[in-house]
């Protein structure tokens, strides 16, 4: 997902009556129906600096859609923090759009309101094939095992980006590989009013992202392999408190930022404040701010080893934005080729230019416009040593639980209470008990 504005976003609750809800008018079979040959309506998530921004980007490639199929696309831009809950109201009510993005890491969730038209293989045939996508991308569709809910649209992955002359004005010679070099790095670079690392405490999904990594790294999933939650192992319990520790015990991330959720971390990079920040695709939001591509750098996000990889030397979960399509459309085969549009090599490279992400189609990945070094960090990492959030449709109650649990340690830290094993065990057997049993 995007911009932890995505990123998967702000977090809502998603309500357990999801699980039993199905589209309005939608059918058990694919649905839809094209009683509206001539129009569609888009909604876009906001992926630019501003929504205007993203009208910006998008309307000339809807008006080439339009010329080219004489489908007129009706575009709204939908913040992230209405995203989600517009999304479930659609959902029930059978009134939304034919054609929406939504956050990755929704797509089981969403899955399971039986409310998305299934990308089977007859479905992806008629936008090229399956085989066009990257695997990685693909594995944060939807529930293994099923037809996926949805189709990648723009990957992203987290990288740790560092501010060149902070680094050069205290000595460190190159970027932390491991979190002991990145902690002892920190310490270097905390002083003076200036802080280490950049980090939104009171961002849910951010926060669950960056435990769900550190969790692979101590060799848990948060989910056993029949699905049902696991916070309270050892492992999940190390990694909270692993990452809580940052601004409670190590003293790298400014107390302050236990507040922090709407991208202030990027801001204080930015204006020079914080010397490193663990994001996803953050460089088109640093030129939107003023800074010149020479002024940071971009490295692999840190592992015990230093070496990332699979398993516990994951360093990012896979992020981006899918495309999904309403089962009760009124313009099925429409949405099928506007999806095949927006999945084209040619719209791949203009909207992941704009957006700075990564295409998830293998052949646009091999414009010369992705092979800057920033991107090139964040393709090698999609390939090789990101790892899917659990495709599990309590995700967003993860998201939201958890979430919470790791925002109310970062705010005890912030009030000089620094985490303790128990205290970090406590709020997750408090999280577990939120979720639905099964």
């Amino acid at each position: 997902m995007r911009r932890i504005r995505a990123a998967a976003v702000g977090a809502v609750t998603l309500p357990l009556v999801l699980t039993a809800a199905a589209c309005g008018g939608g059918s058990s079979g694919h649905g839809g129906s094209n009683e509206q040959p001539k129009s569609l309506t888009y909604w876009a998530s906001n992926q630019g600096a501003s929504i205007e921004v993203d009208k910006k980007v998008l309307q000339p490639e809807l008006d080439k859609f339009e010329k080219e199929t004489g489908i007129k696309v009706k575009l709204e831009v939908v913040p992230w923090a209405d995203l989600l809950n517009r999304i479930l109201t659609a959902t029930t009510s059978g009134q939304g759009p034919d054609v929406l993005n939504i956050g990755n890491t929704w797509s089981a969730s969403l899955q399971s309101s039986g409310a998305l038209l299934p990308w089977d293989a007859e479905n992806f045939e008629a936008i090229g094939g399956k085989d066009r996508f990257v695997p990685s991308a693909l594995g944060s569709t939807g529930v293994r095992g099923q037809d996926p809910a949805a189709v990648p649209l723009y990957s992203m992955a987290y990288a740790l980006y560092y501010n060149k002359s902070m680094f050069k004005n205290a000595g460190i010679e190159k970027p932390p590989a491991t979190w002991d070099e990145l902690v002892e790095t920190g310490k270097k670079l905390s002083k003076d009013g200036k802080w280490a690392l950049g980090a939104e405490g009171s961002n849910l999904s951010n926060n669950i992202h960056q435990v769900f990594v550190l969790g692979k790294q101590h060799g848990v999933d948060f989910f056993t392999a029949d699905g049902k939650a696991d916070f309270t192992s050892d492992g999940a319990v190390a990694a909270v408190k692993q990452y809580v520790d940052l601004m409670g015990k190590d003293k790298i991330v400014a107390p302050g930022n236990a507040e922090y959720a709407q991208n202030q971390s990027l801001s204080d990079f930015a204006n020079g404040n914080t010397a490193m920040v663990l994001w996803q695709t953050a460089s088109a939001t640093f030129k939107a701010q003023g800074m010149t591509e020479d002024e940071w750098g971009v490295a692999p996000a840190p592992v015990p080893s230093g070496a990332p990889g699979q398993g516990a030397a994951t360093n990012s979960m896979v992020a981006g934005i899918n495309l999904a399509v309403f089962k009760n459309t009124r313009n099925l085969d429409g949405a099928k080729k506007f999806v095949k549009f927006m999945t084209s090599d040619g719209e791949q490279t203009i909207l992941n230019t704009a957006y700075g992400s990564v295409p998830p189609v293998k052949s646009a990945q091999q414009d010369p416009a992705f092979n800057s070094p920033a991107l090139a960090v964040l393709r090698d990492t999609l390939a090789t040593s990101a790892t899917a959030l659990p495709q599990v449709p309590e995700e967003s109650q993860f998201e939201t639980v958890v979430g919470t649990a790791v925002k109310e340690l970062f705010a005890e830290a912030a009030a000089g209470r620094p985490a303790t094993t128990e205290s970090v065990r406590a709020k997750l057997e408090k999280a577990q008990q939120q979720m639905p049993k099964k």
